[in-house]
């Protein structure tokens, strides 16, 4: 005699949330029934697309000045007259409170739904930085908490209408980058930053492979620390290699976006917290994150249609 067929049970599709809160702040969580993991990233979506360029800035090496690069990016961006918004992703080593001036800035529930962001020089912000009141505490969590992190950062804050959102990823092409990317889905480009040190250099290409593999554009490579500018007699001197990032995204078939000088005061107003584009605007150091923001301004034109020539004040 055959074996008698086992029913075939399908499982009823859960129903959609339309919450404007993650999930891990939401009171009913521990009782829901509703696609969790489908609300995660509607609500990302959801708040992604009242913006127009999302811009990833990263480096498969720490240490390269990333998230100064970021500030001044999203700074001279806003001299232009756009809307500009960082989301601070390196979760154990969050740089951009310190650097905006604002470490002591909470998040605020939007009257919108979910948290408003921090706003620092008329930057939207946000941050773990926000969340912890110890800066000295260690964050040491696994996968799944970085993942309801990114999300909460993402989809959470209630960024509202903005031309740009600036992502500061941490080093690596590991999770956070992955999950950060897999959430946006519609990166407009990744810009690369990297110093003129072959071990830098060596680490930033994997960065550009990687976001090749991801299917997303790379708007271009930064080559930062190059050289040093005397506080006294203000010339350029090669107090590392230079030249390295052109030849790197030559190699690799990117665009150059251009060299950052060191400057002493591009380090003391990181420290003092206000960005450095906006108390040296004609200094060699300030002109070339302007030539930097030109060159992404430029692309984001292309890609996702902003308006060409001068935005209107906001």
């Amino acid at each position: 005699m055959p074996p008698k067929e086992l029913p075939i049970v399908v499982e009823p599709t859960k129903e959609p949330c339309f919450y404007l809160v993650t999930c891990g702040l939401c009171d009913e969580q521990e009782t829901c029934q509703k696609d969790q993991d489908g609300h995660a990233h509607w609500l990302v979506k959801k708040r992604m697309d009242s913006i127009g360029a999302k811009i990833l800035v990263m480096s498969n090496k720490g240490g390269v000045g990333k998230s100064s690069v970021t500030t001044n990016l999203a700074a001279c961006l806003k001299l232009k007259g756009y809307r500009v918004g960082i989301a601070d992703i390196d979760i154990h080593g969050p740089n951009i409170p310190k650097m905006f001036g604002c470490e002591k800035g909470r998040f605020k529930q939007d009257p919108g739904g979910g948290m408003a962001p921090v706003q620092a020089h008329n930057i939207a912000l946000a941050s773990m930085g926000f969340l912890i009141d110890d800066p000295d505490l260690a964050i040491v969590w696994r996968d799944a908490y970085k993942y309801e992190f990114i999300n909460q950062l993402l989809g959470g804050v209630n960024w509202g209408a903005l031309d740009f959102l600036l992502v500061d990823l941490p080093p690596g092409t590991g999770n956070e980058s992955i999950t950060t990317m897999d959430f946006i889905g519609d990166v407009t480009g990744a810009v690369i930053v990297t110093t003129p040190q072959d071990v830098a250099l060596l680490d930033s290409r994997k960065s550009v492979t990687f976001v090749k593999d991801s299917e997303f554009q790379v708007i271009g490579i930064v080559e930062n620390m190059s050289g040093w500018t005397c506080e006294h007699c203000g010339q350029l001197s090669s107090l590392f290699k230079t030249g390295g990032g052109e030849r790197a995204a030559k190699d690799l078939g990117v665009p150059f976006l251009g060299r950052i000088p060191m400057d002493p005061e591009l380090m003391a107003s990181c420290d003092r917290g206000l960005p450095y584009v906006l108390s040296a605007g004609d200094s060699p150091t300030a002109k070339a994150f302007q030539d930097v923001a030109d060159k992404v301004e430029n692309f984001a034109k292309q890609s996702v249609g902003l308006c060409a020539g001068s935005p209107e004040k906001r």
